[in-house]
């Protein structure tokens, strides 16, 4: 099987190209060869493919200055995603694309499922969601995957912030009253990965959920990244009104993904375990 992989130095990226199944061969399309902030050059990257699946792991992510920089987001997670999306419709690819929980309001305590009514609260979230619209006007066979709290050894995310502040510091006060999945890079991958091989072989996609658990808040999750690395670091709960940020965030981040699971066969990870060994590959373990 033939992959094309959007995206080569990103927390999921990184890890499709780890966890390549045997048999399956990879071509890594980096900023060099299609830079999303211009929508034309990603399609003009992607008519020259050989492939039987396309995976796109490419996002603007910085939440907080989506909302000065709303118009390179909307040009790599809305513009350059559609256009993907339209030439893997003409050449009969399959395409298999990340969101984000971020699409919803984040209101209630209600697990959210794949059909349920969106509205993001900011610039990030509504360029993923023009992404995602984007693909489904397409014509393109896909599968939306949404996740959230994506974490890895690699590049900036939450476990590693904790790390060092940990390190740093006796007492972190953390937002409690947020409430979402913390997912593994890794497992998003692998669900990327079936997901790809599922539809190269006419499988029906459509828009999934894919996140970690059990739903915990930040804090909670601070809490279980101490213990496991062996830091003495208090956490002191906080609501989100006392970490005021330029981008609001969802209070409530969970996802309901069972459909994915009885499509798929992909059962939500336990993000513990995926803590545990993104601490052993950052040497960070207790």
């Amino acid at each position: 099987m033939r992959i094309a992989l959007f995206g080569r130095t990103g927390q999921v990226a990184t890890e499709v190209q780890r966890r390549l199944p045997e048999g399956a061969t990879l071509e890594v399309l980096g900023r060099e060869e299609a830079d999303f902030g211009q929508p034309g050059q990603v399609a003009e990257a992607a008519r020259k493919l050989r492939a039987d699946a396309v995976i796109n792991a490419v996002a603007y992510t910085a939440v907080d200055r989506a909302e000065t920089e709303t118009e390179l987001a909307e040009a790599v997670n809305g513009g350059s995603v559609t256009a993907l999306a339209g030439v893997c419709a003409d050449m009969g690819l399959p395409l298999v694309h990340i969101s984000t929980d971020y699409v919803f309001t984040g209101d209630g305590t209600q697990a959210w499922r794949p059909g349920d009514p969106t509205g993001p609260l900011g610039a990030y979230g509504r360029s993923k969601l023009a992404g995602e619209e984007g693909i489904r006007t397409s014509g393109a066979r896909h599968a939306i995957l949404r996740t959230s709290w994506v974490f890895s050894a690699h590049g900036a995310n939450f476990v590693k912030t904790m790390l060092r502040l940990g390190a740093e510091r006796e007492e972190l006060r953390i937002v409690a009253d947020q409430v979402g999945g913390p997912t593994p890079a890794a497992d998003i991958a692998d669900a990327c990965l079936t997901l790809a091989r599922g539809l190269a072989e006419g499988r029906e996609g459509g828009t999934f959920h894919f996140s970690g658990q059990p739903d915990a808040s930040w804090a909670d999750f601070a809490r279980e990244i101490f213990a496991q690395a062996g830091l003495p670091t208090r956490v002191i709960d906080i609501p989100t009104s006392d970490y005021p940020t330029p981008a609001r965030r969802p209070l409530n981040s969970r996802m309901d993904c069972s459909t994915l699971e009885v499509a798929f066969g992909i059962a939500r990870p336990d993000w513990r375990a995926g803590l545990r060994e993104v601490l052993a590959e950052l040497g960070a373990a207790r």
